[in-house]
């Protein structure tokens, strides 16, 4: 029987080696010493009274025990860091963590621009920054506050509308050069094309408004839209991405413009317990005025503080 005393650390380790598969590779994302992790496994062992762990060709193998301690295990951990956050803060002032999750391309193309004049007017403040799509990651507080293209509902949330995010097609202007311009949405059967592999939730909510419009077969897939956007600006065809990255982009052409049905309709969520935490409060308010601007097609989305 598992002892409910254990330390957290244990259970932490426990999640490190069931991701990694081994001692040493958990030991490095700890910054901990094999030995120790060895031990920490062999207490939580002891504690259970059952092997957690076997070991294969492919490293160390979770038994069903350890499977099913995990997410009680991954729960602990969110909370640990939701701890962190909210001791990390000082009374009222602008201070301390803030954890915001996005989709890989608002992760990396859009909120740098956003949260730097953020972070240097308050030098105390630390983000973040959870690649996700998510909404259970606010309910479960894996994070304090999201940028999501899928409304969130839930009565725990407060979320804002900021805009929907216009969606283009573009292509190299080699890739142009060699196979031509396509004229309608149906011509692009015909060329190279990149895009999804399995459609996140959003893209299915965005395809169903539009049922009548043909899908070519991809020629580069990926389920994620920064991976697309690589593809497109390296030059493996025409593919659809945020209009306004795209013509941040001196080496993209836009081609069908105003022909492209899709946008993103987009929110900043937090949760409810957050609104009277002044740093998440400054934080939320930096990401629905940049986004807003963002949407609207401002190429500054910094700009307006």
């Amino acid at each position: 029987m598992l002892q409910p005393n254990a330390n957290w650390d244990l259970y932490r380790t426990l999640l490190a080696v069931i991701d990694t598969g081994s001692l040493s590779a958990a030991a490095r994302q700890l910054g901990l010493t094999q030995p120790t992790v060895g031990r920490h496994i062999e207490a939580l062992e002891a504690s259970a009274g059952r092997q957690l762990f076997t070991r294969s060709q492919r490293g160390l193998e979770p038994t069903d025990t350890a499977v099913a301690m995990k997410p009680l295990a991954a729960a602990m951990a969110a909370t640990a860091d939701a701890l962190r956050r909210t001791a990390s803060g000082t009374g009222d002032s602008v201070s301390g963590s803030v954890r915001i999750s996005a989709s890989d391309v608002i992760a990396i193309e859009v909120l740098p621009s956003i949260l730097a004049p953020l972070m240097a007017e308050h030098p105390r403040l630390e983000i973040e920054i959870s690649v996700s799509d998510q909404v259970e990651d606010l309910l479960h507080r894996k994070a304090d506050l999201a940028v999501r293209m899928v409304e969130p509902v839930q009565d725990a949330l407060i979320a804002r509308s900021v805009g929907q995010i216009a969606i283009g097609c573009f292509a190299r202007r080699d890739v142009i050069e060699r196979h031509g311009t396509p004229q309608s949405l149906g011509d692009l059967a015909g060329f190279p094309t990149i895009g999804f592999d399995n459609p996140l939730a959003y893209v299915r909510e965005t395809l169903k408004a539009f049922p009548d419009v043909p899908l070519p077969r991809f020629n580069l897939r990926s389920d994620s839209n920064l991976a697309q956007l690589a593809g497109i600006r390296a030059g493996c065809g025409f593919g659809l991405c945020q209009l306004a990255l795209g013509r941040r982009d001196a080496n993209l052409v836009e081609v069908l413009a105003g022909q492209i049905p899709f946008s993103l309709p987009t929110w900043v969520a937090m949760h409810e317990d957050l609104r009277h935490s002044p740093r998440c409060r400054v934080v939320f308010d930096a990401l629905v005025g940049g986004m807003k601007r963002y949407c609207s097609g401002d190429q500054s989305p910094s700009e307006g503080r």
